[in-house]
């Protein structure tokens, strides 16, 4: 991409030259500068549409679970956390990430500072699916306990140290692992600064790998002791009430496997190119492939909303009543302050 300094510095007295060197220029390069500028700008309008989306629907979902009492729970009060994350990747990481993509000349620091910032929410988000995963697991392993042992006060901790764990494991480039740059003038650039193996070794393989294959071993537990229950012969009408708790159980359990599995399969595209590109050399995988695996990486963000609110019944239930509460009744008002100044105006007029 061309720097506002050099076509400005192209104009005027070497523009002979300069439309000279283009003329000469193989037809099939021209095609492809021609098609790399449509593919950048494919890419960030693309990000622009996933920002308003990710903005949007997690304001409604964040909006929803606070003003219903009902979902005062420690399990919805993770998932505000995850919500609350994902609207912060609308709102600050997908324009970072567009930012440090254009090139912008800035300080090195500044640039690895930008670049840890987006590191940053994904980490959050990591250890939010994380502490989801436990609750359940503990729902499930303790249930006659669990209302007692785990409260509201204890998840909103729990939040607390998902974002104080998150900080120096995200910063860590900050600390002394990056490119060895000097806080010189660069082009800002993700690769530039942040080093591949901080991406495969510490993101990657510990930061998201180990924990995601720990999520999937506690909701396979969760899965398989739900099953277990059900199986069981239903007796007098206490048993059969355990039955409909163990099935609503099993329903919310699989709703928040779905958000994970999604958050896995946006995500591993990304690492596993990363991946690539370490072992065998950079700029193995082509540029438009690490696009699309950055584009499907934040779309995770704004594909949640969607599934809290047809998979779990709770949330579609907070969606329905703030439509009604601040909506419609908005609407009704209006219609109710129009009628009511068209009766003052005819009463007017006939008077």
């Amino acid at each position: 991409m061309i720097s506002g300094t050099a076509r400005h510095g192209a104009a005027h007295s070497g523009s002979d030259s300069h439309s000279d060197s283009l003329r000469r220029l193989p037809p099939d390069l021209c095609r492809m500068e021609s098609t790399m500028d449509t593919g950048t700008v494919i890419y960030m309008f693309l990000e622009l549409l996933v920002a308003v989306s990710c903005c949007l629907g997690n304001a409604l979902v964040i909006l929803a679970l606070w003003t219903s009492k009902s979902l005062h729970q420690p399990t919805f009060c993770l998932i505000v956390c995850l919500a609350v994350t994902d609207f912060l990747v609308g709102l600050v990481a997908i324009p970072l990430a567009v930012f440090v993509d254009s090139k912008v000349k800035t300080s090195f620091h500044v640039c690895l500072f930008l670049c840890c910032v987006t590191i940053l929410l994904t980490l959050v988000s990591v250890l939010c699916l994380m502490a989801i995963a436990v609750d359940r697991f503990l729902r499930v392993y303790i249930p006659l306990r669990y209302k007692r042992t785990i409260t509201q006060r204890h998840s909103c901790l729990v939040v607390a140290v998902c974002w104080l764990l998150a900080i120096p494991l995200s910063f860590a480039p900050m600390l002394g692992w990056n490119q060895n740059g000097t806080n010189s003038t660069i082009k800002c650039s993700f690769i530039k600064v942040v080093p591949l193996s901080y991406l495969v070794y510490f993101n990657f393989f510990l930061c998201n790998l180990i924990p995601l294959s720990v999520m999937t071993v506690l909701y396979g537990y969760i899965f398989c002791t739900i099953r277990g229950n059900l199986r069981e012969k239903p007796g007098e009408r206490p048993q059969n009430t355990s039955q409909n708790y163990l099935k609503k159980e099993k329903q919310l359990a699989g709703s928040l496997s779905l958000v994970l599995f999604l958050f896995a399969l946006s995500w591993l595209p990304l690492h596993i190119m990363n991946t690539i590109d370490y072992f065998n050399g950079p700029r193995t995988v082509h540029k438009i492939a690490i696009y699309v695996g950055i584009l499907l990486s934040h779309a995770n963000s704004a594909v949640n909303p969607v599934v809290y609110a047809f998979k779990i019944k709770k949330i579609k239930t907070a969606y329905i009543e703030l439509w009604r509460k601040y909506i419609a009744c908005r609407g009704e008002n209006q219609g109710t302050q129009t009628s009511q100044s068209t009766d003052n105006n005819l009463s007017n007029n006939d008077s």
